[in-house]
């Protein structure tokens, strides 16, 4: 019977802060409420370590009793969030695209004298392959796996890959009046990494440069002017890119890695996408593991990381995680800068760890997390900001575990005993769950059903809600200025 309480506990908890937020979902104006779980989750996980006494399950009752209400209006803050997980993606979300200069895009790709820059790519030329294995221009490759998806010439819903029939999330139309939404290739990651990364100098100024025509194009388009870009979507993957017209931009869908760098005025939740990274280490085939008789016992590593210590802002956390984590006898923790033996080194680490450390780096995310899942290495998060996902889909509590900065270096082991804890069947459930949930993470072309770009396209009609109400909104305004 004491079992039982945790699970009331959730349940009960969950429904009351479901019922406070709803009115937020009908009306997406309406004050957001966030409820804090931090001891939901300690409950839950004393629970299944089998500690939960009475008197924890009593503490944790009047705990969770004191809300906290959020006055933050965006609806975005961290906390319980009711999502748009029941809206059906049955019909392909239809796509036009800009046709940019391929300076904007491939043409930072492929370069080479006797090529016009000033051509957009078609769907008649091969496009370019990412020659880089690793590095920051893999990781934020997004804008270049949407924009070959765009590219591919077949407007049927389905296409066959290796004799499979394939189910796309998103079609091209060349007819703009028939488009749901506007894609813009403007491969603005690929630019700061290529010309804006010193920040100065005349490099930079190129960058900027990309920026401004990009930005001059949309203003002179009618389609962006009849919308003011609320259904355009733009990749800016990058923390830094399109750093100097973001206020211009503001109101369309941003695909982003997160919002560490974002003021809410320009990226939140409710109207932007995030995506994960394209993972730098190879993917493990789903069945890649299977013939292994132990899965459990073969990895005999308990956590591993691989990667800078020294970050800024969030990524401080990596500093302390060093002292607690250094010179353990199960534990692979080494401060490495990126390169080519270092993605074999973390390729052969991650798989043969039971947990992989994911710490909050400059921003709140990194591509850690996603060289784990497809290395089915379960994720150990640490940060207090993080936005993960397709996490409308994804329940990442079932392959992932979470812990804030303040849990993570906690003295005593904390961290490392509660990993150390955590039984063979109760790791082998996050394992196999792993493997069944790691196409979502993952960027190809020809693309696959529901894997990382078509994932992305089903978030982005999952905004058209969102944005088609704010096109009426501008339109019921525009009306009144003209009387």
């Amino acid at each position: 019977m004491m079992m039982k309480k945790p699970v009331i506990l959730v349940l009960t908890s969950i429904c009351v802060a479901a019922l406070l937020l709803l009115p937020s979902v009908i009306y997406p104006e309406a004050r957001s409420l966030s409820l804090s779980f931090s001891t939901i989750r300690e409950s839950i996980r004393s629970w299944q370590s089998g500690n939960l006494s009475d008197e924890s399950s009593s503490s944790s009752s009047s705990s969770v009793s004191a809300m906290n209400l959020d006055d933050d209006d965006d609806g975005d803050d961290v906390g319980v969030r009711i999502r748009d997980a029941d809206i059906e993606c049955s019909s392909p979300l239809k796509v036009f695209m800009y046709d940019l200069p391929r300076k904007y895009n491939l043409g930072m790709v492929k370069k080479g004298d006797g090529i016009n820059q000033e051509l957009p790519w078609t769907d008649k030329e091969v496009a370019p392959t990412l020659k880089t294995r690793w590095g920051v221009n893999r990781q934020h490759s997004v804008e270049y796996w949407m924009m070959l998806d765009m590219l591919q010439d077949d407007h049927d819903p389905s296409h066959n890959h290796d004799g499979k029939k394939e189910k796309k999330a998103a079609v091209r139309v060349k007819d703009p009046e028939q488009a749901d939404v506007f894609f813009v290739p403007f491969f603005s990651s690929l630019s700061f990494n290529t010309y804006g990364r010193i920040m100065l100098g005349p490099e930079a100024k190129i960058d900027e440069l990309l920026q401004m025509g990009v930005v001059e194009m949309l203003m002179e388009s009618k389609w962006w002017q009849a919308s003011q870009g609320h259904d355009h979507v733009i990749v800016a993957h990058h923390p830094n890119a399109f750093r100097y017209y973001r206020e211009r931009i503001k109101d369309s869908i941003l695909i982003v890695a997160d919002f560490g760098r974002y003021p809410k005025e320009i990226a939140r939740l409710q109207k932007d996408v995030v995506a994960p990274y394209e993972h730098v280490v190879p993917m493990w085939k789903e069945d890649g593991d299977d013939s292994i008789a132990d899965p459990f016992a073969s990895r005999n590593i308990l956590l591993f990381f691989q990667g800078r210590v020294e970050r800024k802002d969030d990524g401080t956390v990596r500093r302390k995680l060093a002292k607690l984590l250094e010179n353990r006898t199960d534990v692979h923790f080494v401060n490495s800068l990126p390169s080519e033996e270092g993605v074999e080194q973390a390729t052969k680490g991650m798989r043969s760890s039971r947990f992989c450390l994911h710490p909050a780096g400059d921003t709140p995310s990194s591509c850690r997390l996603f060289d784990a899942i497809v290395s089915h290495c379960v994720p150990v998060i640490v940060s207090d900001k993080i936005e993960l996902p397709f996490e409308d889909e994804l329940d990442y509590t079932e392959f992932a575990l979470f812990f804030s900065a303040e849990e993570a270096i906690r003295p005593r082991d904390y961290l490392l005993n509660y990993l150390r804890n955590i039984d063979k069947e109760h790791w082998l459930r996050m394992w196999k769950r792993l493997k069944e949930v790691s196409h979502h993470f993952h960027y190809q072309h020809p693309p696959k059903t529901d894997d990382a770009v078509n994932m992305i396209w089903k978030q982005v009609q999952r905004k058209l809600p969102a944005a088609q109400l704010a096109i009426h909104r501008l339109q019921r305004h525009n009306l009144a200025d003209r009387m």
